[in-house]
């Protein structure tokens, strides 16, 4: 019986200890750190160490390229870098018909000369194939840009698409072309028809009780030619005693303006009050064949021309030519400017406007002494 008694105390005793170690969470210390969980955790409180061991430090992220901004399908090898010096350019010119042409061709020649461009130049004799030509030529010589001043503004838009393809941008310089227009990167020039309309404020001025007036338009289907022709009706419009009696081209050449006003003189005589030449040259052919026919040009005959080239500036001196509007042709730094940056990757506006005036006889000597073209 003692035997029995010792032994039911130690089971008493084994389930006392085991209440305890698995008793309440208040009677018992957690220990610090926990230790790892058996099947049953000394304390409530306590997180399984292989829960509680600390994350793995987490691991840094691979640092972003950096994003190179894609250049456009125009820029040159050499891009962003280019320099004056690394341009190759294709100038396609429409040929040498008046003063304002070859004061433009000195502008393109002189200008790449001063800057160390590489420049390939074609004189297309006012024709357009002469001219797609010459641009098919440049891309098979892998020009970085193409200058191009269209004969007409039609029939372009094969060998624009050919350049285009080819990863070369094209610069409309003084005349625009009549295709889409992403196939081309920018134009330089004038607001044709805005000279127009300068043109037939002027005359409006100069026929104040209205009159017959004669056109000489510029090359069939050129820009200069249509635009210049509806400015100037747009700003007649206001007046309806003013009349265009006749309308012919002159090609922009002064011989075929003096062939065109005998025409005129010899079809309408002492009805013409007044020309209206879409350029200089062509107005001062006129000049000449007034003169030749017996009347005073300037007075007899007013005249209103556009360029305002040298030999206009003169024919006021004379007492010829009543007013000129101008189109400036120097345009060489603007168009190696744009070439350059065009090269380079960057964007440029869709037009960039030239700084134009008008000029009378009042001034026209002392203006003359300046004028570079």
């Amino acid at each position: 019986m003692k035997l029995s008694k010792v032994l039911y105390l130690t089971v008493m005793l084994v389930l006392v200890l085991g209440a305890v170690s698995c008793g309440a969470p208040a009677a018992v210390e957690c220990p610090d750190p926990c230790p790892p969980c058996p099947e049953c955790p000394q304390c409530p409180d306590c997180v399984c160490a292989e829960a509680a061991a600390p994350a793995p430090a987490p691991t840094e992220a691979p640092e972003e390229e950096e994003e190179v901004a894609e250049l456009p399908y125009y820029a040159a090898d050499c891009a962003p870098n280019c320099t004056y010096e690394d341009l190759k350019v294709g100038y396609a010119q429409i040929g040498a018909e008046s003063e304002w042409r070859n004061a433009n061709t000195s502008s393109i020649k002189e200008t790449a000369e001063q800057l160390g461009v590489d420049l390939l130049f074609s004189d297309a004799q006012q024709k357009q194939e002469n001219q797609i030509k010459a641009i098919r030529t440049f891309i098979a010589e892998g020009v970085d840009v193409i200058g191009h001043p269209p004969v007409v503004e039609t029939g372009w838009e094969t060998v624009y698409q050919e350049a285009y393809d080819a990863g070369i941008p094209i610069i409309l310089v003084d005349r625009r072309a009549d295709v889409p227009e992403e196939l081309y990167v920018s134009y330089i020039g004038s607001d044709f028809v805005e000279e127009g309309r300068k043109a037939g404020r002027e005359m409006a001025k100069l026929l104040p009780e209205g009159g017959n007036v004669v056109e000489l338009v510029g090359t069939v289907g050129s820009a200069p030619a249509n635009d210049r022709a509806k400015g100037f009706r747009e700003a007649i419009e206001e007046y309806p005693d003013i009349v265009i009696l006749d309308s012919q081209s002159g090609d922009f050449t002064r011989a075929l303006g003096k062939e065109v006003m005998e025409a005129f003189l010899k079809k309408h005589g002492d009805a013409i009050d007044a020309l209206y030449a879409h350029n200089d040259d062509m107005g001062i052919g006129a000049i000449q064949a007034i003169a030749e026919y017996g009347l005073d040009p300037g007075e007899d005959i007013k005249i209103v021309s556009i360029d305002a080239v040298r030999g206009a500036f003169q024919a006021m001196v004379d007492g010829d030519l009543n007013v000129t509007v101008e189109c400036n042709p120097l345009l060489g730094p603007q168009f190696y400017e744009m070439a350059l940056k065009t090269a380079n990757g960057e964007e440029l506006p869709r037009w960039v406007p030239s700084e134009e005036s008008i000029y009378y006889p009042d001034n026209a000597a002392e203006i003359i002494e300046t004028r570079k073209y």
